[in-house]
């Protein structure tokens, strides 16, 4: 599978994330996902929020997590985001969250993103977004077959 040079995103566990058990409640695993998944974007140079502008959406078709380890209040963690996948409509993340000084993985996922107009029908990625994400990669994750 090809990869792009990925990005990371630092983030503290917030006491409101935790489970009666002080763990890391399992669906703020998908915010700190969209959380690296803006600033990859926003690092590519791709604003969401002028896309949304521009009547072009990112919408989450697919979802996926892996826990390996617990997370817990005032932990310092890494997420770790690539795109994976580029198809006409689609895109693909992937994730990977650690602790800052560690190398165990606390949880991996991914993300599917379909690229939507305006009336919520899928929508040729624009080329400005595919050439911003080609640009950064060796070699390219374009594959339009």
């Amino acid at each position: 599978m090809k990869k792009m040079k990925s990005c990371d995103f630092t983030i503290r566990v917030r006491y409101q994330e935790t489970d009666q058990m002080g763990i890391v409640y399992y669906s703020n695993y998908f915010v700190y996902f969209e959380m690296g998944r803006i600033e990859l974007l926003r690092n590519l140079g791709i604003s969401y929020s002028q896309l949304e502008k521009e009547n072009i959406f990112l919408a989450v078709v697919d979802a996926q997590c892996k826990y390996r380890s617990p997370a817990r209040f005032d932990d310092l963690l890494v997420v770790n985001t690539c795109i994976s996948k580029l198809k006409y409509t689609r895109v693909e993340f992937c994730y990977k969250i650690r602790h800052i000084d560690e190398e165990k993985l606390i949880a991996e996922g991914s993300t599917m993103l379909a690229c939507l107009d305006a009336n919520r029908k899928p929508l040729i990625i624009p080329d400005k977004v595919v050439k911003a994400i080609d640009s950064h990669n060796s070699p390219p994750v374009t594959d339009l077959v």
